[in-house]
């Protein structure tokens, strides 16, 4: 009898609710949140999971990019929203929808105020990016005289924070860069607070400065892949949940006799006799190829079962011929056996990347176990 319909994506709102409490058991009084839940959620559901902490007391969350902004707003959510890689394109739909702009370069800047002007904003609420070692996005110090230069002749912004945005917190060979980091970012700021009549707030930790670096918590952190479940160190993860579950089901179950071939290119040839099983998701939907010719596997029935050849656009194979199993069973491509971590980690990759590729075709079913 069949057990399972359809791939899914459960998002377990239990496992959020743990992590964010402990992640911010690790702060001291005082400091706040920021969530981030740009990229869908990390691949899950941003709405949802931005809804729930909201109800959990999240303070603020950050996106990457404007139209993630605005769905949130669309969800009603509304809290403050900072938007960490804004284009000019996009400043009057985030002027409209009151949501807060990273401003990371003179050009931006510019681009900003005249853009607030021209909608007769007042003290528009705006966070200055600061590049401390990432070079990603982000004034360099020696720019903050030229930056303040141009707020100050402005009443349309007012600075809310300062950040930056740390490197290599989860590396314990890069603790020398990583506090000169913090020092520097220290220094920035305190340069500008001297220049300014009023207070802003600092954030700089990401979720392994949360964990690894107490002392550079300023006024608030910005918590992403914590929440979701992953920690960046074996440690670390055994403290925290996964949030997503990827589950499918068996479509076909095969017999593939010796010398037979299975998938495309012939990428398994059988030397015994074997039973494959048909899965319903494939490159199209996240599961790259890469995964496949036995790299990657799924648990069936919490057995181990490799992925035989290559992994089709929609359809991958699994080796089932030591598991009991039926057309119609449940399949687990990650979840808490295996993780997300330990499923990227066979081809190199980290979670990150795995759970941010899960397709938007792929139902999203939200629970709480």
């Amino acid at each position: 009898m069949a057990q399972f319909k359809e791939t899914v994506l459960e998002i377990d709102l239990n496992a959020l609710a743990h992590n964010y409490t402990y992640l911010t058991s690790k702060l001291h009084n005082g400091i706040k949140t920021m969530a981030v839940v740009k990229a869908f959620g990390y691949g899950s559901e941003s709405t949802a999971i931005a809804k729930e902490l909201e109800r959990l007391g999240v303070h603020y969350f950050a996106v990457a990019y404007v139209k993630e902004g605005i769905a949130l707003r669309d969800a009603g959510v509304t809290a403050p929203i900072l938007v960490l890689h804004p284009q000019p394109i996009n400043f009057e739909a985030l002027i409209d929808r009151c949501l807060e702009p990273s401003i990371y370069s003179i050009r931006i800047l510019s681009h900003f105020i005249e853009v607030a002007r021209s909608k007769n904003q007042k003290a528009y609420p705006v966070h200055l990016k600061f590049n401390t070692g990432l070079n990603r996005l982000g004034f360099r110090g020696s720019e903050t005289e030229t930056v303040l230069a141009k707020l100050k002749h402005t009443k349309a912004l007012k600075i809310s924070s300062v950040f930056s945005h740390l490197v290599a917190s989860e590396d314990a060979n890069e603790k020398e860069f990583t506090l000169r980091q913090i020092e520097s970012f220290r220094t920035i700021s305190e340069n500008i607070q001297k220049e300014l009549p009023y207070d802003f707030f600092l954030h700089q930790s990401n979720t392994s400065g949360v964990l690894n670096y107490p002392q550079a918590q300023f006024d608030m952190v910005r918590v992403g892949i914590g929440l979701y479940g992953f920690g960046n160190s074996d440690i670390e993860n055994k403290n925290l949940k996964p949030v997503a579950t990827l589950k499918s089901v068996i479509s076909q179950i095969h017999i593939v006799r010796k010398g037979e071939s299975v998938g495309y290119n012939r990428g398994f040839i059988a030397k015994n006799p074997s039973r494959t099983a048909t899965i319903p998701i494939g490159h199209a939907d996240g599961i790259s190829r890469a995964y496949g010719k036995g790299v990657g596997w799924v648990t069936i029935h919490g057995q181990k079962a490799p992925i035989v050849g290559n992994v089709c656009m929609d359809m991958l194979m699994v080796n089932v011929t030591n598991i009991d199993c039926a057309e119609g069973d449940q399949v687990i491509v990650f979840g808490t056996n295996p993780t997300a971590q330990q499923l990227s980690e066979a081809v190199g990759s980290i979670p990150y990347e795995l759970l941010t590729a899960i397709s938007q075709r792929i139902k999203r079913v939200v629970c709480r176990k």
